[in-house]
């Protein structure tokens, strides 16, 4: 698969997560709605962090920095999800995942920036 459909893809699960990740974080928390948002937006976030490590061509086939983001974003969300299901230390679940939101948010917020890839593709 070339870079353009992983770009894609990562963009579609990361918009979708970011809808759902606030939705939750707006919403009631401990309810069986919040675990099933919780739980699809873990996969997405995944998804959209696995994913990023197939973005190459952009960086002439290199890593770049800010792929420590997703490396940020798997360590956080197993942070997060071993607080809440082993330990049912509900503030260190929920600092993990609002980190983990704001860490989504600052990629999106740097991959917006003029003169970065995504302007262009998107026609801004």
């Amino acid at each position: 698969m070339n870079d353009i459909i992983w770009i894609w893809l990562h963009l579609s699960f990361a918009l979708a997560a970011l809808a759902l990740g606030a939705i939750n974080l707006a919403g009631a928390k401990g309810t069986l709605r919040h675990v099933i948002i919780g739980w699809t937006w873990v996969g997405l976030m995944s998804a959209v962090a696995l994913g990023s490590f197939q973005i190459r061509e952009l960086e002439d086939g290199r890593l770049s920095w800010i792929h420590l983001l997703s490396v940020f974003t798997l360590l956080s969300m197993a942070l997060a999800i071993h607080a809440i299901r082993f330990r049912r230390d509900v503030n260190r679940h929920r600092r993990a995942m609002i980190g983990t939101m704001i860490g989504a948010i600052t990629a999106g917020v740097f991959a917006l920036l003029p003169g970065r890839y995504l302007p262009g593709l998107l026609g801004f």
